[in-house]
């Protein structure tokens, strides 16, 4: 069989599978965290510019753009894909350096509303898609991070998984839309080496490619099977050498379930740069110094941080986002990276902007050696009063090993989700996600009914 006959062949069999109550927990949590971070995006671009340019998919059709607006299927999954990216607070498969739940999640969401989809039916599509698009994601590996943004390229995968599952598409017709959306793939690093609005935009083409490729399987459109392990398929053309070992990817499928190890983000920035993060504030707090007092930081992490985070002076907030040397700084000056670190006062900080030049950064050959599968720094601190404090952080609160526990996460999606809709909104539509299961038909855009 070919590999995605065989992923196929897992949607097939989970189908029939009782959700077990741990997967079932951590894909709401999923759904919930997604909601924190399409809110915020929704009412930026290119969310809103997108709305513009496709004014005439929008109000008609049954699916939603988060904050109530009816789409079509295509248009709800490629907004809603894109403000879920849009203020990187979005999930991370870590093994895989993917956000799953942009695409993923939008895209299962849209086909669910327009198909009147259950709760379970739309939890049961997301397992799916974050379970076959996490393992091709970490299959193909730090080679193909070199030149693609996964979430656009991997993303295609869970988009499409989640809405062939919810179209209930047979065995055949699964794998023909894994093989199709494979040809859509995706999304280039160059893409947000400079400012530019394309980064969002690659989760949300993804989640519209996906419910492309499987709809259009609905329908008897064929794929080539063997595009993903074939002589100039998928592995080959977008990895190195001879491909990635598609067994892998294979091996432990419907057995130990991803998604139940996602990181959730905990600063509203690029994640290459939260152990940084952690660590600076986790050393000055043990050293009792305000940035002001600081005479030097020597910040080692692996080489994707310094290629990805790279902006020295960045001037908007796109840039700043991906700044080490800026979001160290604004956590030491100010306490935290939430969005407020992005906004133009505080963008043009002088404690912030005079800190960042006392920041110098380098590879560390053994955390590098350790990516993808840990995420870490080494944070040394010099003090103007002549103290020097070290600390390795190992990990990212967030990861599996330090997880957002439910109540962070839900303070997490309250914070970023009632300045958009109020806090009443905001925690009615809480309540609900943690019962989504009990949904006997999705409605879940802003407002909450037609």
């Amino acid at each position: 069989m070919y590999v995605v006959e065989r992923f196929a062949g897992f949607a097939q069999s989970f189908r029939t599978e009782p959700l077990a109550p741990l997967v079932l927990h951590h894909a709401k949590r999923a759904v919930i965290d997604w909601y924190a971070a399409v809110f915020p995006g929704a009412v930026l671009p290119p969310a809103t510019l997108l709305a513009r340019a496709l004014a005439e998919e929008l109000d008609r059709g049954k699916s939603r753009l988060a904050m109530g607006r009816h789409a079509t299927i295509r248009a709800a999954a490629l907004i809603n894909g894109s403000a879920a990216h849009t203020v990187e607070v979005d999930d991370i498969f870590r093994d895989g350096i993917y956000h799953p739940g942009a695409p993923t999640i939008a895209a299962a969401l849209a086909l669910a509303q327009a198909r009147s989809a259950s709760g379970e039916a739309f939890l049961r599509a997301i397992i799916v898609g974050y379970e076959i698009s996490t393992r091709i994601a970490a299959t193909m590996g730090r080679a193909h991070y070199k030149y693609w943004h996964n979430t656009g390229t991997i993303g295609c995968f869970g988009a499409c998984a989640a809405a062939a599952e919810l179209l209930h598409l047979d065995g055949m017709r699964f794998a023909h839309a894994l093989a199709t959306v494979a040809t859509f793939s995706a999304g280039l690093q160059q893409a947000f080496r400079m400012d530019s609005m394309s980064k969002p935009l690659h989760a949300g083409r993804a989640a519209e490619a996906g419910v492309t490729a499987a709809l259009a399987a609905s329908e008897g459109i064929t794929g080539s099977l063997n595009v993903l392990e074939g002589d100039s398929g998928y592995g080959r053309a977008m990895g190195e050498g001879d491909g990635p070992d598609w067994e892998r990817a294979l091996a432990t499928l419907g057995k130990d379930f991803h998604i139940t190890r996602m990181t959730f983000k905990n600063h509203a920035c690029c994640g290459h740069v939260f152990a940084a993060i952690d660590g600076a504030l986790a050393l000055q707090q043990q050293m009792r110094v305000l940035a002001p007092d600081i005479e030097r930081i020597s910040i080692g992490t692996y080489k994707a941080a310094l290629d990805v985070a790279r902006h020295e002076s960045p001037q908007t907030a796109a840039e700043a986002r991906f700044s080490l040397k800026y979001t160290v700084a604004s956590a030491l000056t100010h306490g935290s990276v939430r969005l407020a670190a992005f906004e133009p006062s505080r963008l043009g900080d002088p404690v912030t902007r005079e800190l960042m030049r006392r920041i110098d950064v380098a590879i560390d050959p053994e955390l590098d050696a350790a990516f993808p599968a840990q995420r870490a720094a080494r944070i040394t601190i010099e003090s103007r009063d002549g103290r020097r404090g070290e600390h390795l952080q190992p990990t990212r609160k967030g990861d599996p090993e330090a997880p957002l526990s439910d109540t962070e996460l839900e303070h997490k999606y309250l914070e970023l989700a009632s300045p958009v809709l109020g806090e009443d909104r905001a925690r009615e539509l809480l309540a609900r996600l943690w019962c989504l299961e009990r949904e006997a038909q999705l409605e879940l855009g802003y407002p909450f009914s037609t």
